[in-house]
């Protein structure tokens, strides 16, 4: 076999590339050679032997009496040398020498046929992985840039894997040679090759967890309906199963929570609850605020999904949550608002059936919509959907998130946005909306149009949500406070 089909099985066994990508790589090489001696190479024929042992590249010329353009045309005396069977008006075509070609001719060959294969393993391995995005992948930490963790993937370097810093998990550390499982958020093509984005942060790493771990959920006996993450800290994960002898709760926790235990090492300590689904929106709040115990919930607006979720004074805090991350998590597991209120702050408040929703919609709305009105983002006038989008992704949905990822630069370092869209956000904030410095921080607030100067206003130190004397929690994210008298 010659050198030629010699190197073309090696392209095809060693590097993965198909026999017709490396036929069209070779063909685009000498046709670019071709162009660069000639100016022209539409007229340009690449032709392979049957076994793939030679390859050769012809002029195809017309045949004239009287030559115009050399590179085209051939002179009817001379194509009669070539055969006799030509006459004016054919085509014939006439081999090439390669070696004839300008040491640029070739060189330029060269880089076509190079870029030619990059392109081509990077298409081929695109494919092979575009179907894959949402999949458990397995490799081993290699280096650390900027923060973002680069793993080795195998496939003998052909692909190349990186943990980006925002996918990443705040409990894990890694050293050289590490194991990592990851789930393959996205694909990018870059200058060097393809490249795969990894989440150790996303819910489906938990959810593919469980899979591997509990063959209930495996074979289907035990239906995970939805997960929710806040990475690091907290996941809960709704449950449900079509046979009523089966408790899916306690096929995913196990005998002495010996199968959860083995989950949760996997995500290096943080906490899961798992819990019942239920269909009906006033039980399924219910489970998912726990592991806090609810005493009532009251549906206020099924439209809107808007419920009030009423629980003893010593449950509260739990059903917060630290930094409101249990009723935050609660939140999007049900994709519904739910507002969590003791007896005592609904002391007074009708919650008959026929008076339910209206009063308590009033007790909603009395302590939150004033300063949730145009609390988020996404309810500018100017900012667009995609923008407010990556913003919600990255964690940034209300104002007050916003400008303080503004003042420490973190939010002009998201992927996905650009510097002028940042402070097109910024300026319509600042434009639309009154930036209130506090000792705690900077807070945003719509003006009002018509706001007594005598009346003096308060605002929950951690969020930013407006509240009055009489709380002890703030009705947005339930910090709990306190106030005292200036002596001065």
């Amino acid at each position: 076999m010659s050198e030629m089909a010699e190197a073309i099985r090696a392209l095809i066994d060693e590097k993965g590339y198909s026999v017709e990508s490396v036929k069209q790589t070779i063909e685009n090489a000498l046709k670019a050679a071709y162009k660069r001696t000639y100016g022209n190479s539409d007229n340009a024929i690449v032709k392979f032997a049957d076994d793939m042992s030679d390859v050769a590249i012809y002029s195809r010329k017309v045949v004239v009496d009287g030559v115009y353009d050399p590179v085209t045309e051939i002179e009817l005396e001379d194509a009669k040398k070539l055969s006799d069977d030509v006459e004016i008006g054919d085509e014939i075509d006439i081999l090439e020498d390669p070696k004839s070609f300008d040491r640029s001719a070739v060189s330029t060959g060269k880089q076509t046929a190079h870029q030619g294969l990059n392109e081509t393993i990077k298409d081929s391995l695109y494919n092979q992985y575009k179907d894959k995005v949402g999949e458990l992948i397995n490799g081993y930490y290699q280096r650390e840039r900027n923060g973002n963790i680069y793993v080795d993937l195998g496939n003998a370097g052909r692909i190349e894997g990186v943990l980006p810093v925002k996918y990443q998990s705040p409990r894990e550390t890694y050293e050289q040679g590490d194991r990592i499982k990851a789930i393959i958020a996205d694909l990018k093509k870059t200058s060097s090759g393809l490249q795969i984005v990894l989440s150790r942060s996303d819910p489906r790493l938990v959810e593919i967890t469980m899979e591997m771990e509990i063959p209930e959920i495996a074979d289907g006996t035990v239906k995970i309906e939805k997960c929710v993450r806040d990475a690091g800290y907290r996941t809960k994960m709704a449950v449900s199963t079509h046979r009523e002898e089966i408790d899916p709760v306690g096929a995913c926790v196990g005998a002495k929570g010996v199968r959860i235990q083995n989950v949760i090492r996997e995500i290096l300590g943080e906490k899961i609850d798992v819990l019942r689904y239920d269909p009906n929106p006033v039980e399924f709040i219910k489970n998912a605020l726990s592991p806090a115990q609810v005493s009532r919930v009251v549906i206020l607006d099924e439209e809107k999904r808007q419920a009030l979720a009423i629980v003893d004074d010593s449950q509260f805090s739990l059903a917060i949550g630290k930094q409101g991350q249990n009723v935050r998590l609660a939140n999007r597991l049900c994709d519904w608002s739910i507002d969590v209120k003791t007896e005592e702050q609904c002391e007074g408040i009708d919650l008959s059936e026929k008076a339910t929703t209206q009063a308590a919609l009033n007790l909603f709305n009395d302590e939150q919509v004033e300063s949730e009105e145009v609390s988020t983002v996404a309810e500018l006038e100017g900012v667009t959907e995609r923008v407010a989008e990556i913003l919600k992704s990255n964690g940034i949905e209300d104002i007050v998130q916003f400008i303080e990822a503004y003042n420490n630069g973190s939010v002009q370092k998201i992927d996905g946005l650009t510097v002028d869209e940042v402070e097109a956000v910024y300026n319509i904030i600042k434009e639309t909306v009154d930036i209130v410095e506090e000792d705690s921080g900077n807070s945003a607030e719509v003006p009002a149009e018509e706001e007594s100067a005598a009346e003096e206003k308060y605002y929950c130190p951690e969020c930013g949500a407006e509240i009055t004397l009489d709380m002890t929690h703030c009705p947005k994210c339930g910090v709990e406070f306190e106030f005292t008298e200036d002596e001065e």
